[in-house]
């Protein structure tokens, strides 16, 4: 039998989630959102809708979560209990106890609890990670996430909003950990929410450079891997992978015209969603422990950021 879903959260990424799911042939039961204005949109989708998302629970098998970061850990762990299969949009929660705390609670309940890190699913990243292996050994990396095109979130600032696609995006195109983090943030529009950080992650072979920003003129998602054989150049908007063969020695340069690397581009939240119905129907495995890590990680910035010291993390 087809899975039962709900959505829960009805905003602008909620809706995509809900138009994802008539599109995959799924048996939308409701959506789930206080906003009146949403009763319209669940009515053009020929769905129910709910007021309160507690009333949805007992009518599904599994849902999405697209509500704002700090409610998170409430409607996460209410879906839990009830024994309901979880897509989350990242970040999982606003702590890593949280995250804990609701990694466990998964597990005891037996069902599936899966994380929205988009990238994952974007075509240029696959190919990114491809193509690493003609790249040579790591040297560094450098990454943007950035915008200014519209107003800041108010549920968090941008290291868990923007930092935790890039650190699960490093840590799954390399297949590595990181050893330890360096960060600097500045609060310009919020004394509770930072707008901008620059960070350094030590993973041992080499190092990476991520920036993220609301304060930004323009919007960049992109990575350059510069590795022994081959720079890697990623733009994760526009789904395009460059790679340009340069060797730099002491004493003698090596290079050769670059190559644009054919990209079949996707929708990655539909494949996102795709994975996630496979999992909650069994047929594939739980990886959310990978999250752990992304929030580790965030927490460990931020505590970084604070003392002015780079940080081990224990892993």
């Amino acid at each position: 039998m087809p899975l039962k879903i709900g959505v829960i959260g009805a905003g602008k990424w909620g809706q995509n989630h809900v138009r994802i799911y008539k599109e995959l042939g799924c048996e939308l039961v409701g959506i789930a959102d206080p906003d009146p204005a949403t009763v319209a949109m669940a009515r053009e989708n020929g769905t129910k809708h709910f007021t309160d998302y507690m009333e949805l629970l007992p009518l599904v098998d599994a849902v999405s979560v697209v509500v704002p970061t700090n409610l998170h850990f409430k409607v996460v762990s209410d879906a839990l209990s009830a024994g309901k299969h979880v897509m989350v949009e990242k970040p999982i929660a606003t702590t890593y106890a949280e995250a804990r705390k609701l990694i466990e609670l998964a597990k005891r309940k037996n069902v599936v609890l899966m994380v929205g890190y988009l990238f994952r699913f974007n075509a240029a990243v696959l190919e990114l990670k491809r193509q690493l292996a003609s790249a040579g050994k790591i040297q560094y990396i450098t990454a943007r996430y950035m915008h200014s095109s519209k107003p800041p979130r108010k549920d968090c600032g941008v290291i868990l909003n923007f930092t935790s696609h890039l650190f699960d995006i490093i840590n799954f195109v390399t297949e590595k950990k990181p050893k330890s983090v360096f960060c600097k943030k500045v609060n310009y529009l919020s004394p509770e929410r930072e707008d901008c950080a620059l960070i350094i992650l030590d993973y041992g072979d080499f190092i990476a450079n991520i920036e993220v920003s609301w304060l930004h003129p323009l919007k960049k998602r992109d990575m350059w891997v510069i590795g022994a054989k081959e720079k890697i150049y990623a733009d994760f908007l526009e789904q395009m992978v460059t790679r340009y063969p340069l060797i730099v020695e002491q004493d003698r340069v090596v290079s050769q015209k670059e190559i644009n690397v054919e990209v079949r581009k996707n929708e990655p939240l539909k494949e996102e969603l795709k994975c996630f119905l496979k999992m909650a129907g069994g047929r594939d495995g739980n990886r959310v422990e990978e999250e752990e890590l992304v929030m580790k990680m965030c927490e460990k910035s931020m505590e970084s950021a604070v003392s002015g010291r780079e940080i081990k993390l224990e892993l």
